[in-house]
Formats: C-alpha cells, sequence, structure tokens
C-alpha cells in the first residue's frame, strides 16, 4: 500500500506508456506529517514485438479523421487521445490567491501561474524545451514551485525551486554536483547522476524542504533539509541501510524502516541524540509487519501533537484499515475500515491533522466523512455535477479547496469553492477536444476467477456494439486484454484515453484486477505470490472466457497487451498460451526474470526481499531455475502470433537489454517481429510525439491482426525519436493495405 506524504504534488504523467496522459485528480490528499523515502516495490515494464499469425489476418481499414456528419462511424484522431492536455494538474497555493497547472509551452507541458481569479492572466514559470514538466508543488513559501526532472527517461531526478519574484529556476538537489537550472537549456542535465526526490513540505518551516538523495551511495537515501531561498542543505540522517525514514512536520526523523530477509519490515526508533550532519545511529525496535501484511500495512503520518501515529493496518484483518496508535499508551484504535477493500485517499485538516474524509474504492470510489461540515459542503458539490468529485486541493487554512469531476465518457472538470461562501466557481476542462465526441462508458464487473476468486475489472464497448451504453453487446467485436503495469497497482473506473481510441476503432476494451493488484485486501495481494505466468495469468485467460460466454467477442478475436507487468504478461501470453491471443503488443515488458532482477537500478536492493517473496529468489539455483522457467524468453520458440514491442533505451527498471535478447531470440527462430526504440525515453512515453508514433504503429498493428479500423500512420513520426529496429516492412505493408 503507497504511503500518503503531505506534498502538494501533482501526479506524474506520461511515465507508463499506457497511461492515459494528464494527471488523475489526487482527490482527497493525504495525510499530513509523514514523509517516506520508501523505494519503489513495483516494477513497471513495457516493449513490443511480432510474430506470425496463425490465420489470415484481416485487411487493415484506414478512415478520414473524425467527421462530425457520422461521429459513430469515424474515427477520432489519435492526437485527441494521446496528444497534450490543455491544462492538468491544477493546484492552489497555500495562501489561496495563486492558481498552478501544466499547460503546454511550445508544444512541451511546462508549469502555469495566475492569479486565483484571473485565469487569463496565467504565464509560464518553467520553459523546458524538450521532455516537459511532469509533476509539481507549492512551496509554503507562497512563492517558489518546486518540481523534478530527469534526462530521457533516465529517472536521476533532481529537484529545482523556481523563484515567482524572479522566474529564476535553481537546482536545489544536495549533495552533488548542481546541474543547469532547468530551462536555459534544452532540458537540465544531471551530473552526476543521482534520484532525489521531496520527502518534506511543512507549513511550520515554509523557506525549508528536504529531499532525498543517494549522492553519498547509491543503494541508500539520505535526508537533507534544503533552504530553497538561497539552496544551502544540511544532511539531518545519513543511511548505513534503510529501506526508508518517517519525519514529522517539524521535520523530526521518528522511524526507520528496512525489509527483513524473510520479506517482513522491521521498523525502528531512534535512540540517544542525534548527531549534527549525521542523525542518530542508534535504533531501538519499534514494530514489526509479517511478510503477509506488508503490502497493506504502514505509518501514515502523525497528529497535531505528534504523539498519535496514524497508520495503515491489516494486521489481525484482511483489508487495510485506517487506524491510530497513541504512542504515549499503546492504545489502537480503528477509524475507517471496509471489508471488500483497503483505505485509499485520506483527507486531513491540513493544519490541524484531523482525519476528515477516507475513500475506498472496490468497484467504484466511495467516501465516508467524519467533519459534519465536510459532508455539507461535499453534499453541495456532489449535487453541481453527475461526475465523480474529488478534492484535487485546498489551501492552507482550508477554506478554499480546489474540485475536480471526471467522468469515464469526457474530461475533467475543474472548479473553484469558497467554504465560506459556498460558491462554486467553473475554471477549465482538461481537454476541451473531447467534448461532443462520441467517447463511450466505462462498465465495471465482477468477474468470478476459476478458483473463485473475485475479479474487479472495466470493459469499454464500442459504440457500433452497444449503441446504448448498456453494457451488453448486441454483437461480438474484437476484444483488447489491457493488463496493468506493477503488478502491485490496480484498474479503477474512470476516462482512459487507451480505452476510448480503441473503443473508438471498433474494439471492445477489459482490463482485469488479478490477483495480485493491490486494494482488496492482503489475501488477494499475496495470492499472488511466486504466480507470474502461473495463477496470474490464469486470471486473465478466465476473464477472456466470461467475454466470450457474454457475447462480447469471438474465441479468435483477443488481443493481449500491457505496459511493464502488463508487458511481461502479453510476452507470457504469446509463449505460454501461444493459442489464445491473436497478437500481442508490450511496451517496456521484462522477457526474463532472471536478469530483470541483476539489472535494477541500485536504490532498489533494499527492496529485494520484497522481490524474493512475491516473485522469486534470483541468488540461489531452485530461485533462478523457476523464475528461468516462468520467463518468457525461455519459451520464445513457441511464440506463432504477432507481436509488438516498444522500449525505452534509457529505462532503469527494465533495461533495454530485455527488448533486445527477445527480439534477438525471435530471430535466431525466424519468428519475425516489429521492434520500436526510443533513444529518448525511459520506462514508457513521456513526450507526445513519441507516444503518437508509436500507437500510430499499434493502430496498424492492431488492425491489420484483429481486423478493427485506423487511422493512417500519415505524419506520426514527425518529431518523435522512433527507430524501428526489426519488423519496418511489415508497418509500411499495414499502412499500405485500403
Amino acid at each position: 500500500m503507497p504511503m500518503y506524504p503531505r506534498f502538494r504534488t501533482c501526479c506524474a504523467i506520461g511515465l507508463v506508456a499506457l497511461a492515459a496522459l494528464g494527471c488523475e485528480p489526487a482527490a482527497e490528499r493525504s495525510l499530513p506529517d509523514a514523509a517516506d523515502t520508501e523505494t519503489p516495490d513495483a516494477t513497471e515494464t513495457a516493449a513490443t514485438t511480432d510474430a506470425p499469425a496463425a490465420s489470415t489476418p484481416a485487411a487493415a481499414q484506414s478512415a478520414d479523421p473524425y467527421n462530425e456528419a457520422s461521429p459513430a462511424m469515424s474515427l477520432i484522431p489519435r492526437r485527441v487521445f494521446f496528444g497534450n492536455p490543455d491544462k492538468v494538474g491544477l493546484q492552489i497555493s497555500p495562501d489561496g490567491k495563486q492558481l498552478s497547472y501544466l499547460a503546454p509551452l511550445d508544444g512541451v507541458l511546462n508549469v502555469w501561474v495566475a492569479p486565483r481569479d484571473d485565469l487569463a492572466a496565467a504565464r509560464p514559470v518553467t520553459h523546458d524545451k524538450h521532455r516537459g514538466v511532469r509533476s509539481f508543488s507549492w512551496a509554503f513559501t507562497n512563492r517558489h514551485i518546486l518540481y523534478s526532472q530527469d534526462k530521457d527517461g533516465d529517472e536521476n531526478w533532481r529537484v529545482y525551486a523556481i523563484d515567482l519574484e524572479t522566474d529564476e529556476a535553481e537546482d536545489i538537489t544536495p549533495g552533488s554536483d548542481r546541474s543547469e537550472p532547468a530551462g536555459e537549456g534544452d532540458t537540465a542535465v544531471p551530473a552526476p547522476p543521482v534520484t532525489a526526490r521531496i520527502v518534506g513540505i511543512s507549513h511550520r518551516t515554509p523557506e525549508e524542504i528536504l529531499i532525498a538523495v543517494n549522492a553519498n551511495d547509491p543503494r541508500w537515501h539520505e535526508i537533507y533539509r534544503v533552504n530553497i531561498l538561497d539552496g544551502t542543505s544540511q544532511m539531518i540522517q545519513a543511511n548505513e541501510g534503510f529501506r526508508n525514514f518517517t519525519v514529522d512536520e517539524d521535520y523530526q526523523v521518528r522511524f526507520a524502516a528496512k525489509y527483513l530477509p524473510d520479506g517482513s519490515i522491521q521498523y525502528y526508533q531512534p535512540t540517544g541524540e542525534a548527531a549534527a550532519g549525521v542523525g542518530f545511529s542508534e535504533w531501538d525496535e519499534f514494530l514489526r509487519v509479517d511478510k503477509d501484511d506488508t503490502a497493506n500495512t504502514g505509518l501514515a503520518g502523525f497528529d497535531k501533537t505528534g504523539r498519535v501515529l496514524y497508520m495503515f493496518d491489516s494486521r489481525g484483518r484482511d483489508t487495510g484499515a485506517l487506524t491510530s496508535l497513541n504512542l504515549d499508551t499503546g492504545e489502537t484504535q480503528v477509524i475507517a475500515a471496509d471489508p471488500r477493500t483497503d483505505v485509499g485517499a485520506i483527507k486531513s485538516h491540513p493544519t490541524e491533522n484531523t482525519i476528515q474524509a477516507v475513500v475506498f474504492n472496490y468497484e467504484r470510489r466511495e467516501r465516508k466523512i467524519f467533519d459534519p461540515e465536510v459532508a455539507k459542503d461535499v453534499e453541495i458539490l456532489e449535487a453541481l455535477h453527475d461526475g465523480e468529485m474529488g478534492i484535487a486541493d485546498y489551501t492552507l487554512d482550508d477554506r478554499q479547496w480546489i474540485i475536480v469531476y471526471y467522468d469515464a465518457d469526457g474530461p475533467a472538470r475543474y472548479y473553484h469553492f469558497d467554504r465560506d461562501t459556498k460558491e462554486a466557481t467553473f475554471l477549465f476542462v482538461n481537454q476541451q477536444d473531447l467534448e461532443g465526441l462520441p467517447l463511450v462508458p466505462m462498465h465495471s464487473v465482477v468477474i468470478e476467477a476459476r478458483d473463485g476468486l473475485p475479479l474487479v475489472s472495466y470493459y469499454s464497448l464500442p459504440r457500433e456494439a452497444d449503441p446504448e451504453g448498456t453494457g451488453r453487446a448486441a454483437k461480438p467485436v474484437p476484444l483488447v486484454l489491457m493488463v496493468h503495469g506493477g503488478p502491485w497497482s490496480r484498474d479503477t473506473w474512470g476516462y482512459d484515453a487507451m480505452h476510448q481510441l480503441l473503443a473508438n476503432r471498433g474494439y471492445a476494451v477489459l482490463s482485469v484486477n488479478f490477483r495480485g493488484s493491490t486494494g482488496f485486501g492482503k489475501k488477494f495481494m499475496n495470492a499472488g505470490n511466486h504466480e507470474w505466468a502461473g495463477k496470474m495469468h490464469d486470471d486473465l485467460l478466465d476473464a477472456v472466457e466470461w467475454a466470450i460466454e457474454e457475447g462480447i467477442t469471438k474465441r479468435d478475436q483477443v488481443a493481449i497487451m500491457g505496459g511493464s507487468y502488463g508487458g511481461y504478461a502479453t510476452l507470457v501470453g504469446l509463449t505460454f498460451t501461444p493459442d489464445v491471443f491473436a497478437c500481442g503488443v508490450d511496451i517496456v515488458g521484462p522477457s526474463n526474470l532472471v536478469t530483470l532482477f541483476e539489472t535494477i537500478p541500485p536504490y532498489w536492493a533494499s527492496g529485494l526481499p520484497m522481490f524474493k517473496t512475491r516473485v522469486g529468489d534470483h541468488t540461489t539455483p531452485e530461485g533462478r531455475a523457476e523464475l528461468e522457467r516462468r520467463s518468457p524468453l525461455t519459451h520464445v520458440e513457441k511464440i506463432r502470433r504477432p507481436l509488438l514491442i516498444g522500449q525505452g533505451a534509457n529505462d532503469p527498471r527494465v533495461k533495454q537489454s530485455e527488448a533486445d535478447q527477445i527480439v534477438e531470440a525471435m530471430k535466431r527462430h525466424d519468428i519475425p517481429v516489429t521492434y520500436a526504440l526510443f533513444p529518448d525515453e525511459g520506462h514508457g512515453f513521456a513526450r507526445p510525439e513519441n507516444r503518437l508514433a508509436f500507437y500510430a504503429v499499434m493502430e496498424q498493428f492492431l488492425a491489420r491482426h484483429l481486423g478493427g479500423k485506423a487511422e493512417p500512420i500519415g505524419d506520426a513520426f514527425e518529431g518523435s525519436s522512433i527507430e524501428i529496429l526489426a519488423g519496418r516492412e511489415s508497418i509500411e505493408q499495414v499502412e499500405a493495405k485500403p
């Protein structure tokens, strides 16, 4: 389960190739006070290849762009789905006087700032000319914007502060040489390679933030206190082997954690005095979380006094509840729990730290509210618009909210809400081009796996199969099974650009929360342990059977597609079950689990016990043999259906070698493959030019092998770094088809 640190951050966009462009609203932002330097658990991956079809493929159909005269039969240009949004990630300054958001500047996403009551006066405050800014936050000074940038997807993140009074940007990454300020060149150039992240922003110390950086040892992040006015910094906690630290609003280190060899997590409490420039060196054991609970249990923050610890806790229950622990008396209390799903987003008062509301998400988001005034305001706001409502941001006094409404079949709508006057003012939609288009609903369904496990799933049907949007198919159509990455993440209801693109091209789309997905309790999560290419894949097959039985598709008209773990699942589908899928699209997916774990970034080393618990142990002969058995590369000769692979050359999680080695193996077995490499991308495609290029290839690929419609490639490669390293002839043949 993810931690919920108290940062004003916009979620990253475009990091995973199959994610919809733009920030999904961070509704009900998280608990304050717990800054977490945790290393990511999940490996997002993707790759693409192409093998011979078992039967004669349908001819690719080209069509003119969207025609209002015949909307149901026309193609919506892919740029509408995967180009830049108009505005996204709206935030409000802590004092409520300014708004900020991401929007294009000369075709590249940058941060813009405007007076709260005059959006027309917005101005860009970053000037990235290459990759774009994908996340940012306000400092509590109200005059600084903080953001991070890497180089071409290498995830060597550096932190920058922009002074809004001078519009000057400064690299404030501590513990290493500075790079040029972002915006002076085409992109910020990090030197040397470190990965830094903001882990603390407190209203109690407006001019200082906490940054974790692995400058001294690439395996471990140490915490620095950084002055954003002059860029000076001081280490407050060295790291000799901890996975993460938890700090409070006063920037005091309160806990540290590390994985134990058996996969459990041990939390420690510092003892003695903190040495200047070093921090604590002596620790007492505080809490041990068994390996079965680690995904659903963790520290979430503190109350205003700092003596009550909030936790996500699945110990003694199946799902993760929000609980409190009095650090003086040891008394525990369950604040909110749901027997079906783990607690999700939390809304707390920004200075009082009282719990105001929590969100649970089984099939759809459900809110439990504790604050009566918040309940009244939410009631007003839910009556304003039919879409799902979320609180995307709020001021330090909590009297002004940024509200977002989002639908599965339309753009997100942003409002400013004054809690004193109860006035909601419409600001903008994130993408005007989506208005009035023939988009389709997303439907939820719980599919029963062969062993009875409930699989919360989401599907979309093309208009020609379901003109009324009821969720019942009038006729079977080709289906694309979309497999999410992680695998320790989940699919949710809402607008999904890939669902909409594929539905517009005539495909049904099905997304399945297979076992091992997060949010559904520890039994569901742990049911995926050591089941890569096993029961996790069986769940996908069971979902396909459901779609066939429901008349949504036919057995020979199903493709599999995904990024990261979803890319791995695609390769598994074409090697372990070579006759099930008509074709596959793999984006940054690992092909060999042994080489995957041997090449992870050094700062993921602390998470290796977790990987061994959940996937397998690559350090023992028995474990390596089992991982090899579950690796698609081992069974490459079984591929007999077309495969497309897409890969970023700078991917630090799933290296380019994962794609290269399966492409080379397919060539040795005379199996055709289409392989697209992007030299300026990492774990997914962040630049819109690259997204549009790859999805242009994908459209033609699916149209040829699955029979749907496709927008011609046209000028989709313009401005992209795409290199077709294998299978170019198949793309040209597809494009040439009538």
